[in-house]
């Protein structure tokens, strides 16, 4: 075979972290890099995937499982380093195809485990793809891992493939740590073998965040969310609060949900905007979740114009916090209400959501990941918290679930004639 075009060109190696900078060149089969919010991981894989793109030979297909999520996070990752890196005429990114192009012939290419259809007819332009990058690992399921290791048939066997997970972790109960961590002593940072490299990160390995980023991460009072999202380690909840919950997938269900129920809890900068859509079926107190919103940095307006084809005229019940932001939707023809709250209105919201049954949908990893972790406030000390109250933190669809349902806990009946 041809060899591959190389691109030369200079890169200061003060753009990587030190920590990862060994990994530039890791050929293992299997690559986990995991560990604590601001670690610097996602940056470095992206740095790779230009690396890469640059020496040639290696096309990239760049997952997470739902695909909405992949360009509000990686495609913005890569694309910021080809722009941070001054390599902009050497990439044609294509947002609409989702592929990023590098003139020697080479791909980064795009997409969600949510569109199986749209991943057996992916094939590069040029040889076969010998990387796949899965951001958010802890979203996915081992089935998902599997078929993508089906992608990378073909190509030159002189070319080494590689498969690579990202993720913050979440609990010792989930199938990578099963899969993976066997014998993984909660001290350890790093594994290297010919076919399996795991490396463990948090803030302090992150030469690029700034004294308040790590101030803010060290702060953090409740002892699992320091552990996981402060340390990067494998979390144990003790508290959990919903056990009454499954996932299924409800894609071929929807058009039997004729009793809908919305939420909505308001974000923006820091904390996302979050909407809920439900199906509640009274007889048997059983609450679907088909689908959600889930998004940083929107606007009013913007909110407004992601709800309207997802609820259409049907009422949204939202924080009624934010009085003003529910006006500014009413203007833009979305049909919101403010919650009613009142005393205590959270642990009672709690406690009926936990007599119902909750199925969540496949696609709905936010809503997932929050029913994992939602738990009972506890100290430093790991002792609960006196009165007892739910964390808050990472609840954004669960409050706004509570919304939505907030009439039926009262009265059993809807507040609004859908």
């Amino acid at each position: 075979m041809p060899a591959a075009q190389t691109i030369k060109i200079a890169i200061d190696a003060d753009v990587f972290n030190p920590e990862y900078l060994p990994h530039l060149g890791n050929m293992a089969r299997t690559q986990i890099y995991y560990g604590g919010a601001g670690s610097g991981k996602s940056v470095f894989l992206a740095q790779r995937c230009v690396y890469d793109m640059l020496a040639g030979g290696r096309n990239y297909l760049v997952c997470r499982a739902v695909g909405k999520y992949v360009k509000k996070s990686v495609w913005t990752e890569v694309l910021k380093v080809i722009s941070d890196w001054e390599l902009t005429h050497l990439f044609t990114p294509r947002i609409v195809d989702g592929i990023i192009d590098c003139v020697n012939g080479y791909q980064i290419i795009f997409t969600g485990l949510d569109d199986p259809e749209k991943l057996k007819s992916i094939v590069p332009a040029k040889g076969a793809i010998t990387d796949v990058w899965v951001e958010e690992a802890t979203e996915t399921d081992k089935r998902d891992i599997t078929n993508l290791r089906k992608r990378q048939r073909g190509g030159d066997d002189s070319t080494p493939k590689r498969i690579t997970l990202s993720f913050n972790p979440i609990l010792k109960t989930h199938w990578i740590y099963k899969e993976f961590f066997t014998g993984w002593a909660d001290d350890q940072t790093a594994f290297d073998g010919d076919d399996l490299t795991i490396l463990k990160t948090w803030h302090i390995h992150n030469s690029f965040l700034t004294t308040g980023d790590r101030a803010d991460l060290e702060g953090e009072q409740d002892e699992y969310f320091y552990q996981v999202y402060t340390l990067g380690n494998w979390g144990v909840v003790g508290r959990v609060i919903f056990k009454n919950w499954r996932i299924e997938d409800l894609s071929q269900m929807e058009s039997q949900f004729t009793n809908p129920r919305h939420g909505l809890d308001f974000g923006f900068s820091n904390d996302p905007a979050a909407a809920v859509l439900t199906h509640y079926d009274r007889k048997r107190s059983t609450i679907y979740i088909y689908r959600e919103l889930y998004e940083l940095g929107l606007t009013n307006d913007m909110l407004a114009a992601a709800l309207r084809p997802l609820i259409g005229t049907q009422g949204v019940v939202a924080d009624s916090a934010e009085p003003k932001s529910i006006v500014e939707l009413q203007g833009h023809r979305v049909n919101a209400y403010g919650a009613k709250k009142g005393k205590d209105s959270i642990n009672h919201g709690v406690q009926w959501l936990q007599q119902q049954t909750i199925i969540l949908d496949k696609s709905c990893v936010n809503a997932h990941n929050e029913f994992l972790t939602y738990q009972w406030k506890e100290g430093r000390d790991g002792e609960p918290v006196s009165p007892p109250r739910p964390v808050d933190k990472f609840n954004h669809i669960i409050d706004a679930l509570r919304y939505a349902y907030e009439d039926d806990m009262v009265s059993g009946t809807s507040l609004f004639a859908w």
